[in-house]
């Protein structure tokens, strides 16, 4: 039993290397010929050892997928063999523009612009080069306008394993925000 578990292991770990990126739980016990429990159950065990031990590699589950991917722990050194990384800068108004595609996609860019108040086509742009962002396809509406949504990046990015754990705001900090919103709106109509 203890031999066929250790090959059951080393055939999802090769799985997961060299897909290098996130296959669904499906995909990998139909390739490994096992039920999705006990698939789930054997990746679950493997992540919790790579994460005892001191390994530089873990498998991550992002929304109901999972990926080997390098420790954090283990950046600066890789840092150290690339001659320079590609660093992406998250300004305030990329952050803004995410958050928003973030909990209302799927969502249009005029939606964004609708949002924001301002236009956010290099926002967006921005976003998909960086590939936290995509296009999900393109609504039925007049101009047949693109919609965009979250990558598996950004749940990655952010450490989280699906939208759902996004984090809900307090809805007394809405309506605050709202108040403010119509206040500073009202005294641009009255300048």
């Amino acid at each position: 039993m203890e031999v066929q578990i250790k090959k059951l292991e080393a055939v999802i770990e090769a799985i997961l290397f060299t897909m290098g990126e996130a296959v669904e739980l499906e995909r990998i016990a139909a390739a490994v010929e096992h039920d999705e429990d006990t698939t789930r159950r054997v990746i679950r065990d493997m992540m919790d050892r790579y994460d005892s031990e001191d390994r530089g590699i873990q498998i991550i589950e992002v929304d109901g997928s999972f990926q080997m991917c390098t420790k954090p722990t283990m950046y600066e050194s890789l840092i150290k063999i690339a001659h320079v990384p590609k660093k992406y800068v998250l300004t305030d108004v990329l952050l803004e523009t995410l958050s928003i595609i973030a909990y209302k996609q799927p969502i249009t860019r005029a939606e964004i612009e609708n949002i924001r108040g301002v236009k956010c086509d290099h926002a967006v742009n921005k976003l998909v080069e960086y590939k936290l962002v995509e296009e999900l396809g393109r609504i039925d509406a007049p101009g047949r306008p693109i919609v965009f949504g979250t990558t598996d990046d950004f749940l990655r990015y952010f450490g989280i394993e699906s939208l759902e754990d996004l984090p809900v705001m307090n809805q007394e900090k809405v309506e605050d925000f709202k108040q403010e919103a119509e206040e500073e709106i009202q005294l641009r109509l009255d300048i």
